[in-house]
Parts: structure tokens; C-alpha cells; sequence
């Protein structure tokens, strides 16, 4: 495990606050949420303007790097014209992961799309996927050298579905016609950015960030077994092959096509710059496997529990003619229905190493959960237990000759959830939102601190 990053992971959107600073311009989620009176990330963990305290932190945890996006209405005006002061907050905070011991592990794209361009089509209009292309470019020249490991986008599966599929996220849509659109586009703006990459002799690597749900059958049989097929494409593979193989799964889109999709904005140029442009390597968000089985009857229903305790088992996933989605009895649990199963870790960075051969990150592993902070530290024994237990299932699969290189905790400091607001808390690190942001390491900070400073070492180790 020779440099293995130990790390943890964040999002413009979700702690940088400052929300009309220096020169930053409204996003599609600013927009969305003050529409709707909705809790917002206007001032989130204000890590615009505490930065060198968090980063410090971070170093005195133990973590060697940190993974962050880059706000994309933090760099370019409306006119597209560059905005220096957007450029110098992300190379001092590059400065200052460096002068830390910290390696900068960057996004282009976190979800924070201009609200502009999402007023002429966002993901829908493929001059955004130009847009991208132009914005990641300035980007790279900006930070060329500075940055060893870049990744496009985080999670296209969840900012695509949530917002035309399932509609709680912005544009709020739900047609399936458009989510396919939109997923095609984002996965060709994917490929020029890593074109753009690799033309531009970008010192480096280059890769891009899913939300990875390893999938598995009510049983063996072959309904399941296609059920799973289809459930995989839905899930994973319409990124994960595109990205790192270039080639958009087959039988999804003659799915898709039987189904009355649309498929005609399909051009063979576009796939052959998929083809020519994939990633160096793959960062995989795990929270959860999906347990599905055939499907039975009744139209798509896709639910989402954003609002905790109030909706547990409230969450749905049944897509019509493909699969559906079963809660397992005998596992445990959290309040925003996420299954915690860190099997399910191990078994899928196996797959993923068997099936696409370039080296792996887990770039987000956490617990979300209610918390007193206001009362002293809090002691997270139940985020230790599921870090551990997680991080173990990352040591089983190297075990077994999986390559993977880095580790990311979501995330480093408490932060805005996006629809689940503030109270859903993730941090290593509480902090008081109701009492001028004060900072304060939670048990499971030190823990962590132990855990990287053993590179692993610490780690409760049981087999699977």
C-alpha cells in the first residue's frame, strides 16, 4: 500500500457558502432552491472563507489528500469570460493542500451547472456539452501542473436521473426520453474533457466519479439473472462502460429503443470520440448495493427518502419491463433507507477490477446521520464502526489483487446535504451551524487519524 491516499471528500455546492462572492454566478441549484424556499448552501460550512482551518485539520488527521470540485460559475462569467478571482481562491486552496502534505484529487463537476445554461436546456442543450468542453480546458491550463489527479464529473447517475427522471433534484422533469438525452450528453462531454486532457499534455491522470451500486439477485434464476443485467445498465453501466471501455452498452439502448426511446441523437462521431477518450482510472462512491428481482407489474415508480426518519422505508426503485428493487430483511438500515452492507464493497471493486482493468479509488464512503453537536464532541461510535467495517472490505479486495489506491471519507466536515439540508450529517468533523460554525472533531476524527497514520494498519480486519 505504498502512497495510498488516505483522504477525505467534499462539493463546491455543499460547504463552500459564499454563494455571490467575488465574482460567482448564480448555479442551477442557487436558482432552484431559492425559487422554492427550499434550505440552501448559500453559506453551508463557509469553507470559502476557512479553507486553511479545514485543510490544517485534515493534516492534523492524518490525511494526505483531499478531494474537491471546482465551482464552475466560480470560473467563468455568463459572457464566458474568465474570472480571476475564481481561479486564485482554487490555486490558493491547491497551495495550501500542498503546503499541508496533501494531494489534490479535483472535479470538474459536482452538479453546480450555471444556471444560464440550464435556462437554455442544461444537460438537454449539447451546446452545454461544448460549454463543458471550454470550461474544463480553462481549467486544466489554470492548474496545469498543479493537480495530479483529475475526474470529469461526480455521480452523472444521480444529477441525471434525480433531475429528469425522478424530479426532486433541479430541472426537476420526469421523462425518460430526456434522461436518456441527458445521460448521453454528459457521457460525451466526459470523453472531450479527457480529450481535451491528453491533447493539451496535461500532466497527470484523468478519471471520473460514479455512484456505484453493486447489484444482486433475489436468486440465480434466469428472470434474475437479466433482471440483474438490466438493473446493472441502469445503475452502473451506462457510465462506467462508456467511461472507461467507450462503448455505451448495446442492449440498454435496443432496451430503451423497443421501449420508444428516441435514440436518433446517437451520432457516430460522438462514439467514436467515446471510443478514443477514456478514463485513466475510475473513482467509485459507495453507499449501498441494490437487491433486485424480476419485475412483476405496475408503472415506474422511483422514490427517493430525503427526509429521513419522517420517510424511512419510504424509498421505491421498480422500473417498468427491467427490475425491481427489494429491501433485505435481515440487513440493517439507516434512517434515509440506505442499506449498510460493506459485502457489497468488496464483492463489487472485485467486478470492477475483473471488468475494466484500470486502477480504482473508492472516492466517497460514509454514514449520514442525526447528531447533537452543540453538547461537546460527539461520540460517532456507529460512523466507526461502518468506516471500519467499509475500509476492512477495501483490504479484502486488495487481498485478493484488486488495484485500488485511495480512500475518501464523505466527508471531512459537516456539510449541506442537498435536499436532506444540514441535518443529515456526514462529517469527521461537526460543526455547529446554529453557533458561528464552530468546528469540532468528532470520536471519529482521532479514529480515522489512526487509521491513515497505520496506512490500514488500525483496521478491525474480518473476512466476508
Amino acid at each position: 500500500m505504498n502512497n495510498f491516499l488516505w483522504g477525505s471528500a467534499s462539493a463546491s455546492y455543499q460547504c463552500e457558502g459564499a454563494w455571490k462572492e467575488d465574482g460567482k454566478i448564480e448555479s442551477m441549484w442557487d436558482h432552484y432552491l431559492h425559487v422554492n424556499n427550499l434550505e440552501n448552501g448559500d453559506v453551508a460550512s463557509d469553507h470559502y472563507h476557512r479553507y486553511e482551518e479545514d485543510i490544517r485539520r485534515m493534516r492534523d488527521g492524518g490525511q494526505n489528500a483531499y478531494r474537491f470540485s471546482i465551482s464552475w460559475c466560480r470560473i467563468l462569467t455568463e459572457k464566458n469570460e474568465i474570472n480571476q478571482k475564481g481561479i486564485e481562491f482554487y490555486r490558493s486552496l491547491i497551495r495550501c493542500c500542498k503546503e499541508n502534505g496533501l494531494e489534490p484529487f479535483v472535479t470538474l463537476y459536482h452538479w453546480d451547472l450555471p444556471q444560464y445554461l440550464e435556462e437554455k436546456g442544461g444537460w438537454l442543450n449539447k451546446d452545454t456539452v461544448y460549454a463543458y468542453e471550454y470550461f474544463s480546458k480553462v481549467v486544466f491550463e489554470a492548474f496545469c501542473g498543479e493537480v495530479k489527479y483529475w475526474t470529469t464529473f461526480n455521480e452523472p447517475r444521480w444529477f441525471i436521473f434525480n433531475g429528469y427522471w425522478i424530479g426532486n433534484y433541479p430541472p426537476g422533469k420526469k421523462d425518460k426520453q430526456l434522461t436518456t438525452l441527458g445521460a448521453y450528453h454528459v457521457m460525451l462531454a466526459n470523453a472531450l474533457a479527457i480529450r481535451a486532457f491528453k491533447t493539451m499534455h496535461i500532466p497527470g491522470q484523468i478519471g471520473i466519479v460514479h455512484s456505484y451500486t453493486p447489484i444482486d439477485g433475489v436468486d440465480d434464476s434466469p428472470a434474475c439473472l437479466e433482471a440483474m443485467r438490466f438493473a446493472d445498465n441502469y445503475c452502473n453501466n451506462w457510465v462506467l462502460d462508456t467511461a472507461a471501455l467507450g462503448e455505451i452498452p448495446e442492449d440498454m439502448l435496443e432496451k430503451l429503443a423497443s421501449e420508444g426511446v428516441d435514440l436518433s441523437f446517437i451520432l457516430e462521431e460522438d462514439k467514436k470520440i467515446m471510443r478514443e477518450n477514456t478514463v485513466d482510472f475510475l473513482g467509485l462512491n459507495y453507499y449501498a448495493r441494490a437487491l433486485v428481482k424480476p419485475y412483476t407489474s405496475g408503472e415506474t415508480e422511483l422514490i427517493v427518502n430525503n427526509t429521513g426518519k419522517k420517510g424511512k422505508g419510504t424509498s421505491k426503485t421498480i422500473i417498468k419491463n427491467w427490475f425491481e428493487q427489494v429491501m433485505d430483511p435481515n440487513s440493517e438500515y439507516t434512517e434515509w433507507d440506505t442499506e449498510i452492507y460493506p459485502k457489497g464493497l468488496q464483492e463489487g471493486l472485485v467486478r470492477a477490477h475483473k471488468k475494466y482493468g484500470v486502477p480504482l479509488f473508492v472516492t466517497e464512503n460514509g454514514l449520514g446521520f442525526y447528531e447533537d453537536v452543540s453538547k461537546g464532541e460527539v461520540n460517532d461510535v456507529y460512523r466507526i464502526s461502518f468506516l471500519n467495517d467499509h475500509i476492512n472490505a477495501i483490504l479484502n479486495a486488495m487481498d485478493m489483487g484488486v488495484d485500488v489506491r485511495g480512500y475518501f471519507v464523505w466527508s471531512p466536515f459537516d456539510l449541506y446535504s442537498w435536499k436532506n439540508g444540514c441535518e443529515k450529517r456526514y462529517g469527521l468533523v461537526a460543526i455547529d451551524f446554529e453557533n458561528n460554525l464552530r468546528r469540532m472533531p468528532k470520536k471519529s476524527y482521532f479514529w480515522y487519524k489512526e487509521v491513515c497514520e497505520s496506512n490500514g494498519q488500525s483496521i478491525y480486519r474480518k473476512k466476508h
